[in-house]
């Protein structure tokens, strides 16, 4: 009898010594792993993202990133989320870049998100935005170098992340900060007579911590709607987002800080164009995310689903033959290049595009969903996804290929910039059909069913 009470008390003890050590162990059984590179050409080239530039880059303010966030459910199940301080993916770029992940690390492109903060201030990708630039051949080929090398380095990074996968526990919360305006609705020029702004708009901040097995900051994923068109110099960097994660990494020594655009298409920082605004919005971003961190924020179970479609979005009847030479001789520098190459290809007898295949792409994690959508999104998305679907989703554009601004069917028949001449500027033939918003909408709810999130 006094040998098994001795034998239960050792077991007793092993016991009460081993009990901080489980409950160090992160809940849920989500493994993450965090890579990051050095993406800032090391040449002068053109920069991306405005017409009125007239010669490459001088410099730097600070370096651009590629970063990226490796998960791993309890299943074993894989997704990789990439950011980058680019202006967008070309479709030609990210699909090459996710076939060598199906080929390399059975990464479906479900299991996959490129996505772009949009900055104005980073590089011009192969096949993107030609005709708002004066390219010359020498230019082009450093283009085509700079593309095929970006290329090789993301494949790597992720590649990397997955290598460093280790235990972590993931949450999730939505913040909010203000300084993002709709420019459709609200003028530049006058914005300070202005005594109250006019929407749509969408606030949030959408977080997601992921905490490594000590209970320490291992990265932060967030978000915001908002163009980064502070700055307009000849200067790489991330603008405001590239300020933000700098404050957040300097906060949270060791973390790596991931930044996603969210439905920004129609959304401005306003005022801009200096450096010290660039900054303060970037601290104003950080700020917002800190406060989340610090808050309550909701555990995220180890559970991941994955679901991708591609929606052949229908494109309008392209302008005339007559209506391109017009073209070729009115308006701005690029919309004339534009109809000059597309009045070549037209007699040329190239066929001409009457719809495009558009990525949407939903995550699952744990209860929190994730939408990713290809484009320039206006902020209207956002605004109805969440009201059909709930405010607590994370919705992001920008993602997988930018082809375009994505317009909502109010925005398509106001016209204007983003529901027009903008396509123009991407090189599409057209603009978009009316049936634009049905069908995306019609694609993120069939996708949502797939994920086992109720249809509205």
């Amino acid at each position: 009898m006094s040998r098994r009470l001795t034998t239960a008390g050792i077991l007793c003890f092993w016991m009460i010594l081993l009990l901080p050590a489980w409950a160090q162990k992160p809940a849920g059984g989500w493994k993450a792993g965090v890579a990051r590179v050095v993406i800032t050409p090391e040449q002068p080239m053109w920069m991306a993202g405005y017409a009125a530039r007239n010669h490459p880059a001088e410099g730097k303010l600070h370096d651009l990133w590629a970063k990226a966030l490796a998960l791993e459910d309890e299943t074993g199940k894989r997704a990789v989320l990439v950011t980058t301080d680019l202006l967008g993916f070309p479709k030609g770029l990210s699909d090459r870049i996710r076939e060598r992940l199906r080929t390399g690390q059975n990464l479906s492109k479900a299991q996959v998100i490129l996505s772009s903060s949009h900055t104005h201030s980073g590089p011009v990708l192969k096949d993107a935005l030609y005709d708002i630039y004066p390219l010359e051949p020498a230019e082009l080929a450093k283009v085509a170098d700079y593309t095929r090398r970006l290329e090789d380095q993301v494949v790597a990074l992720i590649g990397q992340a997955v290598k460093n996968l280790e235990p972590v526990r993931l949450f999730a919360a939505n913040g909010v900060t203000r300084f993002q305006v709709n420019r459709r609705n609200n003028r530049e020029a006058v914005l300070r007579d202005q005594s109250e702004l006019k929407g749509p708009n969408d606030y949030a901040v959408p977080v997601i911590r992921v905490e490594d097995a000590k209970g320490g900051l291992k990265a932060v994923v967030f978000g915001y709607a908002c163009h980064p068109t502070v700055l307009d110099t000849y200067q790489w960097s991330g603008d405001y987002v590239g300020f933000a994660q700098l404050e957040l990494e300097k906060g949270h020594p060791g973390a790596t800080a991931l930044f996603f655009q969210g439905a920004g298409g129609d959304q401005n920082p306003l005022p801009r164009r200096t450096v010290p605004l660039a900054r303060q919005y970037g601290r104003e971003l950080a700020a917002a995310v800190d406060r989340v961190l610090e808050d309550a924020m909701r555990e995220l179970p180890a559970g991941l689903t994955t679901a991708y479609t591609e929606v052949d979005l229908r494109l309008a009847p392209p302008p005339s033959e007559s209506e391109l030479a017009k073209m070729t001789t009115e308006g701005e520098s690029y919309m004339k290049r534009w109809a000059a190459r597309m009045l070549t290809e037209k007699k040329q007898g190239k066929p001409v595009l009457t719809s495009y295949p558009y990525p949407v792409q939903l995550w699952k994690l744990g209860d929190q969903p994730l939408l990713s959508l290809g484009g320039e999104v206006v902020v209207g998305y956002a605004v109805e996804l969440k009201r059909r679907f709930g405010r607590e989703w994370f919705v992001m554009g920008y993602s997988n290929d930018v082809m375009g601004y994505i317009p909502t069917h109010t925005v398509l028949q106001e016209g204007g910039y983003e529901g027009a001449s903008s396509q123009m500027v991407y090189g599409l033939p057209s603009v978009w059909d009316a049936s634009i918003e049905t069908a995306i909408l019609q694609a993120v709810t069939e996708l949502a069913g797939q994920a086992g999130i109720p249809k509205p």
